[in-house]
């Protein structure tokens, strides 16, 4: 356990027997941390025993920090008689024995059919991971929970890589710290500097002599319009990216392992080509709502405001 000088309140970590990271919640017990992401404020838990649905039917937020960013209902249903098998149903294996089946659904014709044969047990709010959510026949309610801390506000400290940390010990006030993550060494910075400088400017020496020979040739020639033309370089149009206020803006989502998608056929970034993986954090942009890898759009954005795949301009932005 982590000493109270150490640390946010709310934010106990500690480690098992098993070498599992673990949290108390003041209302609800322990949880196994599965990730922290500092940038956007989201935590994933789960249950050390391996049953998360007998948790979520008595989870309470009242006491803690922490808050489910995403809640989706779900009815559980306690079929003693009643054949699931037949009916392509996930049940909840660590509440289900021998003669009794457990399952859990969000959608509405599903619960009609289960309240008609099976016995309600509760309806609860689950955290869930993805904003964008349909409704599931049944679940098993496996997936670690989402949930997101409004204080202290690291987020965009963290997202810029600093570090956010107390300013005092024992005490709520932090502050952002710069640190130097990538610091070579002054001998290592010399060398870089020689090798790279050096045959840099060597070659910016040819090139202006190539350009001052051909000129001097053509002038020999007669010919001052391609004497012009070459040392007048024709004017470029330059197109502004989006400015950091604007590309913060813009929804930002950490995938889960259940990988839903608001469009599940667009699994792959259109910009590095790479398929989306759990725990990756996604940008969509609103008026299209085409989604990409957080550090992929950021980087276009920055130097062309349109959508990577439609081409549409943005309807509103900052100037």
């Amino acid at each position: 356990m982590q000493p109270s000088s150490c640390g946010y309140p709310g934010f106990d970590l500690f480690c098992d027997a098993f070498n599992q990271t673990l949290i108390d919640l003041p209302n609800s017990g322990r949880f196994t941390v599965q990730s922290i992401d500092y940038a956007t404020q989201n935590i994933w838990l789960n249950d050390p025993d391996h049953c998360l649905p007998r948790r979520l039917l008595q989870l309470n937020f009242s006491d803690s920090p922490f808050n489910g960013l995403f809640n989706q209902d779900f009815t559980l249903f306690n079929c003693s008689s009643f054949d699931y098998t037949g009916y392509k149903y996930d049940p909840i294996g660590c509440m289900s024995g021998e003669n009794y089946t457990v399952v859990a659904s969000s959608a509405e014709t599903a619960i009609r059919f289960l309240a008609s044969r099976c016995s309600l047990i509760a309806t609860v709010a689950v955290p869930v991971q993805w904003q964008f959510f349909a409704p599931v026949m049944t679940s098993d309610l496996a997936d670690d929970m989402r949930l997101g801390w409004n204080s202290p506000r690291c987020g965009r400290c963290e997202s810029r890589e600093r570090r956010c940390g107390l300013r005092i010990a024992n005490s709520t006030e932090i502050e952002c710290i710069n640190v130097d993550r990538h610091v070579l060494p002054r001998p290592a910075r010399y060398a870089i500097i020689i090798g790279v400088g050096l045959p840099a400017f060597l070659f910016l020496i040819g090139f202006l002599y190539f350009l001052w020979s051909r000129v001097q040739s053509y002038r020999r020639r007669g010919h001052p319009m391609m004497e012009l033309s070459m040392v007048v370089a024709p004017r470029s149009t330059t197109i502004s990216g989006l400015d950091e206020p604007t590309i913060d803006s813009y929804p930002k989502t950490i995938l889960g392992e259940s990988f839903r998608l608001p469009k599940p056929e667009n699994n792959v970034c259109s910009i590095c080509l790479s398929e989306y993986k759990p725990k990756e954090t996604l940008r969509s942009i609103p008026d299209c709502q085409h989604c990409f890898h957080a550090e992929c759009i950021d980087e276009w954005l920055r130097l062309n405001p349109l959508c990577p795949v439609c081409r549409n301009p943005p309807k509103s932005s900052h100037p």
